[in-house]
């Protein structure tokens, strides 16, 4: 059991990196880019090819999250500001970031073709023994990344005048312009930020995988999943979302069958969302009256039928 929940946790690292990713990008301009599994591809895809390429390693990462950073500027730049200056309150945000998905799939399978690739191996694949449990350094490592992200992010958001200001602009644009904020620069780095975050993610999950211009479809998807898991409102609870979201599917790839991992976690996401709409890390109080609420139902509905 040990073993299925360590492996959870490594996975589901990866499914709440790319979840930070969407959540940050909500958080402050109230859109959702679907293009981020999309820049967690094209990290990958980039590394991939200069290795191959006889790049080093290193340069070659690094080449490879600065597309995706970049990357998540230009959408906003061309498939986002556009839109929300014409109508700040539409939705068409939703079909322009869903369009670019779109076209740098097709891209990536232009340039490097369908054939997966090879990702650089950056660490030993020797196993470490953990209480009877063996988890790769790889699989350590992309753990421990995962958390110190988390942790800066909440240091940033409630100890820094930059996070306050993040904050005041997610809750009212309008005033905190009025108030001398920059919000076009914040939007920028939120999109920037959640760019670099699913360059991360794909930088953690290359070398166990094989670089694919469809894989961004897959972790843009369990990351959204993850993002709603966790709660929207809250981007560091998408890591939380994460692990849930890694543990649970790989208890059911375990124990169910291993396909269940492609159908399990819409399940998880459906029973979340049926229980607490705002997601599992939402504030104890509202947790408590939703769970009161359902129960009360459930008594009245019994008491009903008695009569």
């Amino acid at each position: 059991m040990l073993q299925v929940v360590l492996t959870g946790l490594s996975t589901g690292a990866i499914y709440g990196l790319v979840g930070m990713g969407f959540a940050i990008v909500f958080y402050v301009t109230r859109v959702i880019n679907f293009a981020t599994g999309q820049l967690l591809m094209a990290s990958i895809m980039i590394t991939a090819g200069l290795s191959a390429a006889n790049w080093p390693a290193v340069a070659a990462i690094a080449v490879g999250l600065a597309a995706s950073t970049l990357g998540g500027v230009l959408i906003y730049f061309l498939a986002v500001r556009p839109v929300l200056r014409f109508d700040r309150l539409s939705f068409a945000w939703l079909v322009s970031t869903l369009g670019v998905a779109i076209i740098l799939e097709s891209a990536a399978a232009l340039i490097w073709g369908t054939s997966s690739l090879s990702f650089p191996q950056l660490l030993n694949g020797r196993d470490v023994n953990i209480f009877g449990s063996a988890l790769t350094w790889q699989q350590i490592i992309t753990i421990i990344i995962a958390l110190a992200i988390v942790i800066t992010f909440e240091i940033v958001h409630r100890k820094t005048l930059f996070g306050k200001l993040g904050t005041a602009i997610s809750s009212d644009p309008e005033i905190a312009s009025a108030i001398g904020a920059n919000v076009t620069l914040y939007a920028v780095q939120a999109f920037a930020v959640g760019g670099l975050l699913a360059g991360i993610a794909g930088t953690l999950v290359g070398p166990i995988s094989f670089a694919n211009p469809y894989l961004g479809e897959t972790y843009g998807i369990y990351g959204f999943i993850a993002l709603m898991i966790g709660g929207i409102e809250r981007p560091a609870a998408s890591m939380g979302g994460g692990f849930i979201l890694g543990i649970l599917s790989t208890l059911a790839s375990t124990y169910i069958n291993p396909q269940a991992s492609d159908w399990f976690p819409f399940v998880v996401v459906l029973a979340v969302l049926l229980l607490t709409p705002k997601g599992v890390f939402m504030s104890g109080d509202a947790l408590k009256r939703r769970l009161g609420a359902v129960a009360r139902r459930k008594t009245s509905a019994a008491s009903g039928s008695v009569l």
